[in-house]
């Protein structure tokens, strides 16, 4: 049975259609975001950062991440893009970044250690965001759910 460790909300500031999450020791990530990044796959796993194609160009997006101890259910909602993946983080914390903005100044603190994680996301508001960032800068459209949980 998989228990909700710790769950947070952060604003996400994407830019160009993407943005990542990469791990906080910088040092241990061989290809810094944005290098390597493709446009097209919701969700491209990369060695200490996850990458993420939006559907909107500029906005801010809202992030959900869920800490858990093992596998949990997929969210309740209606998702218009489902990804997993697995990635390392050796501070146990992650930034999320945007193409051209870099870093944000939140850290993601998913454990006090190095894990290795699996993770399933999940994303709502795509087609609006879509819609919306063709002619404006809309915030909380676009709604990512990151469930993380060691990974085996």
């Amino acid at each position: 049975m998989a228990d909700l460790i710790s769950r947070r909300e952060y604003p996400v500031l994407v830019d160009y259609g993407g943005w990542a999450l990469q791990d906080l020791d910088d040092s241990r990530v061989p290809v810094l975001f944005p290098e390597d990044f493709e446009h097209g796959p919701f969700l491209h796993a990369h060695p200490h950062r996850l990458d993420f194609t939006s559907a909107g160009h500029t906005h801010e997006a809202a992030l959900t991440v869920e800490v858990w101890s093992a596998e949990p259910p997929v969210p309740p909602g209606n998702w218009e893009e489902e990804a997993t993946a697995a990635v390392d983080s050796s501070s146990g914390k992650l930034r999320a970044r945007g193409i051209a903005g870099g870093p944000m100044r939140q850290e993601i603190h998913l454990s006090d250690g190095p894990q290795s994680w699996s993770v399933r996301v999940v994303c709502a508001g795509r087609a609006a965001v879509a819609r919306e960032s063709a002619s404006g800068v809309p915030e909380g459209v676009e709604r990512y759910t990151a469930q993380f949980w060691p990974h085996s």
